[in-house]
């Protein structure tokens, strides 16, 4: 039990590269252990302050709209919409009238292009079950899906037997035996398949992240480019959270090294539930 030489040639077979499968096995290493994924609710403690997109930014940060050539609009495309009867891209799920995500998201792009003159760089991180009918939908924006460089492709791993801890076998639809890492991929994607190279080559230094059906998220200039100013490596947009998202994930400090940390609601234990739905 617990040997990942059966994976590792199964995914170096798919042609998947070193930087997915480390990461593959890394995980899988955890699950064997016994880890549970959990994060109990005495490891943690509340956020005690944010610096406030209202207070300490708007007003204060005079915007750089040349920051806009050094930066690449990316958007988490590899979920199905299947939950509300879609077996296509959540994305391409319409929303207002007949326009869906995907066309909300491309107008918006192309808005900005022509507010500030500048051609923002867009990217879609898609899924081997989603990268074709997204493609394909991408059609009726010329100026969007005729750039060669606009998908980034999430990997995918082999699903595991319970039973054997092996990789799951199913003959008669071997696609069913893969599935996607989850967004968390974002990172092993562009380092594997070189496009993180590619982007710094080109002089893109910094890139915006939201999911495919989060439709307000938008790049702010303002935001932009007070982090290009902080000189952080990462900074997150977040919001109080109210009744309709206590099952949504929330920020907190782990006390072993006071680091800020992000736990979603598969990392919570059952007990911990009534703590995590807390949004006082």
């Amino acid at each position: 039990m617990g040997d990942f030489e059966a994976f590792r040639t199964k995914m170096e077979a798919e042609g998947l590269g070193p930087s997915v499968i480390s990461s593959f096995e890394a995980v899988y290493s955890s699950l064997v252990a016994g880890a549970s994924g959990t994060i109990p609710e005495d490891t943690i403690e509340p956020v005690p302050s944010l610096p406030s997109l209202e207070e300490d930014i708007y007003g204060k940060t005079t915007a750089e709209s040349t920051l806009l050539q050094q930066t690449v609009v990316l958007k988490l495309n590899g979920g199905l919409g299947t939950s509300m009867g879609l077996d296509k891209a959540k994305s391409l799920l319409p929303v207002k009238g007949s326009d869906t995500f995907l066309d909300l998201t491309a107008q918006q792009v192309m808005r900005m292009r022509e507010t500030f003159g500048s051609q923002v760089r867009f990217m879609l991180m898609n899924s081997f079950s989603t990268s074709e009918d997204t493609l394909a939908f991408l059609q009726k924006y010329p100026a969007l899906a005729t750039d060669p460089n606009i998908e980034l492709m999430q990997n995918k791993v082999p699903k595991v037997d319970k039973s054997t801890m092996l990789p799951a076998e199913y003959p008669v639809n071997p696609k069913l035996e893969w599935c996607p890492p989850g967004h968390g991929d974002l990172y092993a994607a562009l380092y594997g398949s070189g496009k993180l190279d590619q982007l710094l080559e080109e002089g893109i230094k910094y890139m915006f992240v939201s999911n495919s059906d989060n439709l307000g998220a938008t790049l702010d200039l303002d935001l932009l480019t007070y982090f290009a100013q902080s000189d952080k490596p990462f900074l997150m947009e977040c919001c109080k959270r109210t009744e309709n998202d206590k099952k949504g994930g929330h920020l907190a400090v782990r006390k072993a090294d006071s680091q800020l940390i992000l736990r979603e609601g598969a990392m919570c234990s059952e007990e911990d539930e009534p703590f995590f739905q807390d949004v006082t």
